[in-house]
């Protein structure tokens, strides 16, 4: 499978002085990479660099894509050690590589990655958040984690920490014809709800002008982090969806 169509951007927000997201795009070989750093000053920026660089040398080189992502944990640490920005710095991670009509999606943190099928957003990922953990707990609704005070506390990043390994999660499907996937930093997703993102990937706009869309509502809602959304669209020779269960977040004819 070749992607043909997809839309990217990135933007510093309103309230930060830089910007530490990255993101790599490469049709001709289906990677897309959103990486969101953390650290302060330069060093989140560097440490989502370095994440981004890793995985694409690291799949290009044959690496399966949860072994790159997985590696790139000490590949962060290993550069502290080298006076390559700072101890702690760190890096959340969200990958889609596209191959044979499929998909797989690797990530660590809470950088997302959607599907827009058939009119519905369904989130593919799960935060490795302490707010995800409250929910999953059962401590907390759904709306009460939307305005969490704590909801940007991830329990889970590539370098930050020193832990021998990171564990990242992935997935696998097919991906159909009239399909989209999103990738996003969490930039985005704390300034527009499940339904603010379903309206602008309904409309009859193209790939970069949904993302363009999609960072301005990110801005016009406060903008308080860094935005930074990839877009890709299934190619038309991508096969024809037969039914499929499918949990739907939102419904944009709703």
């Amino acid at each position: 499978m070749r992607i043909t169509a997809c839309g990217h951007a990135k933007h510093t927000g309103h309230l930060r002085d830089h910007n530490e997201d990255n993101y790599f795009v490469d049709c001709k070989h289906g990677l897309f990479v959103v990486a969101d750093g953390m650290g302060g000053h330069d060093d989140g920026e560097i440490a989502s660099m370095i994440a981004v660089d890793f995985i694409k040398d690291a799949v290009r080189r044959g690496i399966s894509l949860q072994k790159a992502v997985g590696a790139t944990h000490n590949a962060i640490l290993m550069a502290t050690e080298r006076n390559i920005g700072s101890p702690g710095m760190g890096s959340t991670v969200v990958v889609a590589k596209f191959d044979d009509n499929q998909y797989e999606i690797v990530w660590v943190g809470d950088s997302r990655a959607y599907l827009w099928e058939n009119n519905n957003l369904i989130q593919l990922t799960t935060d490795h958040s302490y707010v995800q953990r409250l929910l999953d707990y059962g401590h907390i609704s759904e709306q009460e984690a939307l305005n969490h005070p704590q909801r940007n506390i991830i329990t889970r990043a590539l370098g930050g920490v020193e832990k021998e390994q990171v564990e990242a999660e992935s997935i696998r499907d097919t991906f159909y014809r009239g399909e989209q996937i999103l990738l996003c930093s969490d930039g985005l997703t704390d300034e527009v709800s499940y339904a603010g993102i379903a309206s602008v990937l309904s409309e009859r706009l193209d790939e970069q002008q949904k993302v363009d869309k999609l960072v301005q509502k990110a801005l016009d809602n406060g903008g308080s982090d860094n935005i930074t959304a990839v877009l890709i669209s299934a190619p038309d020779d991508a096969p024809e969806k037969t039914n499929r269960d499918i949990t739907v977040i939102i419904d944009a004819n709703q």
